[in-house]
């Protein structure tokens, strides 16, 4: 009797509410005919949502200041702080275009005014970090270290791409839990903060180490020499490089995404940037540091990087320990290991392109972390953009009815008028004033050995626009394709995509390069 009277008192409070209209924190969703939409309430936003159950229909009325819901038919669910309104559609066009962004869903939906504006300034100071990354090599490839142990050059890109394998999937995968409301609650966000940095330093650990071994390998079959000192600096030096800067980052991150939530701004448009702004630089710093300290002491102090060696292989098991026994990061930890290593060793090949090039074409050095940078940057904010919206759409291996074809032709992953077609042409349109503004600030601190000549402008933002549009659209497909194989994209997704950026970038600069040496444009002792 109880629980009918509080009923009819709700369904009068929420007729009240209906004929008023003047709730600040009322959200309605009406049906209109027959086809009515589907919608869910996700942290006080109304986000599209397919349903297979056509016998549910709900008319739902969110009074979220009092509390109360009406319900025409069915039930309403309540979990994880999500309320979800299904109803029926006999239309599934009208669906796919409300759920790619066709129809007028709310005042919140995102256009591309708003995205380019939540994307831009995290993208410009990303790029002057990237820039300052560049300095930094275009600095240290003088250095004895790197002179002498020229198979750094080797781990540069694999640890440079630890952001796209460790950071970036990390800020992927909150963001994805930030919008769907999972760290409003304390304990859970508490819980997911400390299993994931357990996990990056696992995967920080191993990552580095296996670099470093690919590293030595790419350098010894071409000379046929092996020095075991030199063996043993590079896997300390990236050991180091690699917990440091994950250590760092990663915290950086968890900051970052918390703050995006607590302003309502999307994190999936900022927090990868921003790994990406501090993870080049901060890596980049560490790794010429660390190896120069070393490099130093090789003589002197022989048993220190054995000794590092030594203690951060016999600290991976509690690392290991500790990301097993959380329930965020246990799947990821026994799952995860595949994306990461395959990213590493793709990484690496675009090290050894490095490796060559940079003794024949000094200019290089400060702009291949530039143009790797900004590809990885931006093909990561799409692919989390697409993995969030799978998420909100369809469980796990099942692809929601909006998406016709996981391979679909370029045009319309470029041309179509809205959803993730309209985000890749906002990223795409970054591409060239984004350059242009990190080549003219390398300019005017008079750094790098290239002189900016307009066929060398030409040159080098036709393979940077190249480079981004192929990513662009290798991510559409790749992320569809393993939301349908049950493989979340957030945790393999970007690993990939960057380390193709890395390979496809240095491949495309190195290609610029020999171009513009075949032309004439032959000024590669600017700035020695």
């Amino acid at each position: 009797m109880d629980g009918r009277k509080r009923n009819q008192e709700y369904k009068k409070r929420g007729s009240k509410s209906d004929s008023r209209g003047k709730s600040p924190s009322s959200q309605k969703v009406r049906k209109t005919g027959k086809d009515s939409s589907h919608l869910r309430l996700r942290s006080g936003k109304m986000v599209p949502y397919i349903s297979d159950d056509d016998d549910d229909k709900y008319e739902l009325t969110d009074l979220t200041g009092h509390g109360t819901t009406k319900h025409k038919k069915g039930r309403i669910e309540e979990g994880d702080g999500l309320f979800e309104e299904r109803s029926s559609a006999s239309d599934d066009d009208q669906v796919a275009s409300l759920l790619q962004g066709g129809a007028e869903v709310s005042s919140d939906e995102e256009t591309s005014l708003s995205i380019m504006t939540q994307v831009m300034l995290p993208f410009l100071v990303a790029g002057l970090g990237m820039v300052g990354a560049g300095l930094v090599l275009d600095l240290v490839q003088h250095w004895d270290v790197f002179r002498d142990v020229s198979e750094l050059f080797i781990m540069v890109p694999a640890l440079l791409g630890l952001k796209g394998n460790l950071e970036m999937t990390l800020a992927s995968r909150l963001s994805t839990h930030a919008n769907l409301g999972h760290l409003d609650n304390k304990e859970d966000c508490l819980s997911m903060i400390i299993g994931n940095m357990a996990l990056i330093q696992c995967q920080a650990i191993v990552v580095g180490f296996l670099a470093s071994v690919a590293a030595v390998v790419m350098g010894w079959i071409p000379e046929g020499h092996f020095n075991i000192l030199h063996a043993l600096l590079l896997c300390a030096a990236a050991l180091v490089t690699a917990s440091l800067a994950s250590l760092i980052l990663s915290t950086i991150m968890v900051g970052v995404i918390l703050a995006s939530r607590k302003c309502s701004i999307n994190p999936d448009n900022v927090a990868t940037p921003i790994a990406a702004s501090l993870g080049d630089l901060t890596t980049l710093g560490l790794l010429a540091w660390i190896a120069s300290v070393l490099y130093a002491s090789k003589e002197s102090d022989i048993w220190l990087s054995p000794l590092i060696v030594v203690c951060y292989l016999l600290s991976l098991p509690l690392w290991v320990w500790l990301a097993a026994r959380n329930k965020h990061t246990r799947e990821v930890l026994y799952s995860g290991w595949t994306p990461v290593i395959s990213a590493m060793m793709i990484s690496s090949m675009g090290g050894l392109i490095l490796d060559f090039t940079v003794s024949n074409y000094k200019g290089i050095a400060v702009f291949q972390p530039v143009i790797n940078g900004v590809g990885g940057n931006l093909v990561a904010v799409q692919a989390s953009r697409i993995s969030t919206a799978l998420h909100a759409a369809a469980p796990l291996g099942k692809m929601p009815k909006f998406v016709a074809e996981i391979c679909i032709n370029p045009c319309s992953a470029f041309c179509a008028r809205a959803g993730h077609p309209r985000t890749a042409r906002v990223l795409l349109l970054l591409v060239v004033p984004g350059h242009l503004v990190f080549m003219y600030t390398i300019s005017y601190l008079k750094a790098g050995h290239t002189s900016l000549t307009p066929i060398f402008v030409v040159t080098y933002l036709l393979a940077a626009f190249l480079q981004v549009a192929i990513l662009l659209y290798i991510a559409h497909v790749m992320v569809h394709w393993m939301w349908k194989m049950s493989i979340d994209p957030d945790n393999s997704a970007i690993p990939y995509l960057t380390a193709l950026g890395d390979l496809l970038g240095t491949g495309l600069l190195a290609i610029a390069f020999h171009f513009l040496f075949i032309v004439g444009d032959r000024d590669a002792d600017l700035g020695d």
